[in-house]
């Protein structure tokens, strides 16, 4: 029998559990606050769903082995989005939907192969808003998300933006496999393969101009707009961080605008973010979504509601920011029931559940204790328990 779990899977222990509880209940209080309503979209999916139309890659996904092509799902999205456009289609748009569960991934093992890796998300999805009314929601719920979070400044959270269209117009010069290689140069930061293209003066000049054009949105747009005119992209997103600023400032977020910045999956068409933090080693991305109207077209929804955005939130690690932080399970100190030998279990039971009925978490020593040092001496090893001895 293996000792060992699988490769990509966790074994939590209480106080990791406890604290992902609590994180998901805190974003689920505004999320209600903010109308959205829970649902549970399924972990196993057909692949086609899974897929989103390809915007996901089939390497992605977890496949199962069945009569049916089946996997389990890398994102949540796909799936609600499926649910809003069939069984949800008869409900009064803008939708509010928002979700919390287990999401899985395979990568690349480190003794080859393929490891699943299981991540715990919660996040919203709006439906039905084709303006940028419905980002602008999405970005303030976003930072009064990260306000319940209490991740301070100590943590230097950024919020990094980017739009489909900004890539559009920076390609739009070129076509075919020249078109798609400049794409990944750009995604991947890569000024040298940029350098070596075969471009004329101008063209790698710009290119390599908007590789460094990255900073405060207003900037940015501003450098963007010399080089392409006025172009309505522009005016929604000078809009959407005039509104979201003002948050962004009281959450110590920082923003930033990048018009190469492009996400792993190729799922969103529009307005694309991420909220990352400083981790112990090096960046970690704790939020992460965008606008994704393709998928819901092709999920069928009507021409004239076919839209949605939204973002998710990765649990484990901003568990393991709070910690680094040193923030505390915010419970009631536990109490230990034990009782002599002069009593009985029955006596620690019945004054157990009058601590239940305080809504205190107690727990009882199941045989006898001799003497009250002895039941000190346990509730210390049991990690500081508050002590309710019995003895008549």
């Amino acid at each position: 029998m293996a000792l060992q779990p699988a490769a990509g899977a966790r074994d939590l222990n209480p106080r990791q559990v406890e604290t992902n509880r609590q994180l998901r209940e805190r974003l689920a209080s505004v999320f209600r606050l903010w109308g959205y309503d829970e649902v549970s979209p399924p972990q196993v999916e057909r692949l086609d769903t899974l897929m989103a139309g390809g915007a996901i890659a089939s390497r992605d996904i977890a496949r199962l082995v069945s009569d049916d092509p089946l996997g389990l799902r890398p994102e949540m999205t796909a799936s609600i989005a499926r649910a809003a456009c069939t069984r949800l289609a008869t409900r009064h748009r803008p939708l509010r939907l928002w979700a919390s569960g287990t999401v899985f991934r395979t990568r690349a093992a480190d003794e080859g192969g393929q490891s699943i890796e299981e991540n715990l998300q919660s996040g919203v999805e709006l439906f039905g808003i084709e303006g940028v009314e419905a980002e602008m929601e999405l970005l303030s719920l976003l930072m009064a998300a990260v306000e319940s979070l209490d991740l301070t400044e100590l943590k230097k959270p950024r919020l990094l933006l980017g739009h489909t269209a900004l890539m559009d117009l920076i390609l739009k010069p070129f076509n075919g496999s020249r078109r798609d290689e400049i794409r990944a140069a750009l995604i991947r930061f890569d000024r040298l393969a940029i350098e070596a293209m075969e471009l004329n003066d101008s063209e790698r000049d710009r290119l390599l101009q908007l590789l460094d054009c990255r900073g405060r949105p207003g900037e940015v747009l501003d450098k963007l707009s010399a080089f392409y005119g006025d172009q309505p992209v522009f005016v929604d997103l000078r809009r959407l961080c005039s509104k979201v600023e003002g948050a962004a400032v009281e959450q110590g977020v920082i923003m930033q605008l990048d018009p190469t910045f492009q996400p792993r999956f190729e799922l969103y068409t529009g307005l694309v973010f991420q909220l990352v933090c400083d981790g112990r080693a090096a960046p970690v991305v704790i939020a992460r979504g965008g606008r994704y109207d393709d998928l819901v077209r092709r999920c069928g929804a009507a021409e004239n509601e076919a839209f949605g955005a939204g973002f998710s939130l990765a649990i484990d690690p901003i568990r393991e920011l709070i910690n680094e932080l040193n923030i505390a399970v915010e419970t009631q100190a536990d109490v230990l029931v034990a009782f002599s030998n002069r009593t009985s279990l029955e006596s620690a039971m019945a004054r157990q559940r009058h601590w239940h009925q305080q809504s205190r978490v107690a727990v009882m020593e199941l045989r006898p204790l001799n003497t009250k040092t002895e039941a000190e001496r346990l509730a210390k090893e049991m990690g500081g328990l508050e002590l309710d001895w019995i003895d008549p």
